[in-house]
């Protein structure tokens, strides 16, 4: 009989690659090539900084140029998009399944190696997963009254993983000269990303990864980072992660989601 974690694992990792995740015990010794995700979030960390060198030389890569003509600034910012995104979808897979971790798990606790060109390789603590909770906001098939919505996350697992191991990773990339209105952009634009990746993947679950979306970015600290189209809830950030500069004369596409996209 599979066990009750590794079924949820299998659930949420079905869901994309982005999900995908494996899991650790708890304080358990780490072996090569895995290590902390915390590295990447420490003061002038060596680890971010060898990222967003190894991102920055696929951008002009890209293009057959040297790492120098993609902006150190732009590089980070798109760094950061696929940090934060490769940390919200699994835990919005477990919100979507009714589902979220008691206490969101730290940098500390998440485990990584690194590689670029797709989702890096992620690790949960058994713990964290084993420990899920039914969160009545989520859990519910209701929507979520804008007027709840704050008292909700400020209090819940959403709320926690934003001024956790979120906002972790936006103050170790805003010391790339990248500004916070990029970064916490780029947040709400992973929070997108994955609610759509899911709706693609399991339109079962449509709802409630949508109403987990909404607690996400209804909080105050990306209240302001988007805008939501009510007549059909398209989405838009209110800034740019700047990929679009990575480009030769910064003349490359915009992403959909960009403020830069003409309405």
């Amino acid at each position: 009989m599979t066990e009750p974690t590794t079924a949820l694992q299998e659930q949420v990792s079905a869901l994309g690659p982005f999900f995908t995740f494996e899991t650790h015990a708890a304080g358990s010794e780490i072996v090569a090539p895995w290590r902390k995700l915390s590295e990447v979030a420490r003061v002038e960390s060596e680890v971010l900084e060898e990222r967003v060198a190894s991102v920055r030389a696929a951008l002009a890569g890209g293009g057959g140029r040297p790492a120098e003509a993609v902006e150190l600034r732009v590089a980070a910012s798109v760094a950061h998009l696929g940090l934060v995104a490769r940390v919200v979808s699994p835990l919005l897979g477990l919100a979507a399944l009714r589902r979220l971790p008691s206490r969101p798990p730290t940098l500390d606790d998440l485990r990584w190696h690194s590689g670029l060109g797709g989702a890096f390789a992620l690790s949960l603590p058994r713990e964290t997963v084993a420990a899920v909770a039914t969160d009545d906001a989520v859990a519910t098939d209701e929507p979520v009254a804008a007027g709840d919505a704050g008292s909700v996350v400020g209090a819940g697992a959403a709320g926690a993983l934003l001024e956790g191991p979120v906002r972790d990773l936006v103050d170790a990339v805003a010391a790339f000269s990248v500004s916070r209105r990029i970064l916490w952009g780029n947040v709400a634009s992973a929070v997108n990303g994955a609610t759509a990746g899911i709706v693609s993947a399991a339109p079962s679950l449509a709802r409630p990864a949508r109403t987990a979306s909404l607690l996400m970015l209804r909080h105050p600290r990306l209240r302001d980072a988007h805008t939501l189209d009510p007549r059909n809830g398209r989405f838009r950030r209110r800034s740019c992660c700047l990929i679009y500069r990575a480009a030769p004369d910064a003349a490359g596409a915009v992403c959909g989601d960009c403020v830069l996209v003409r309405r």
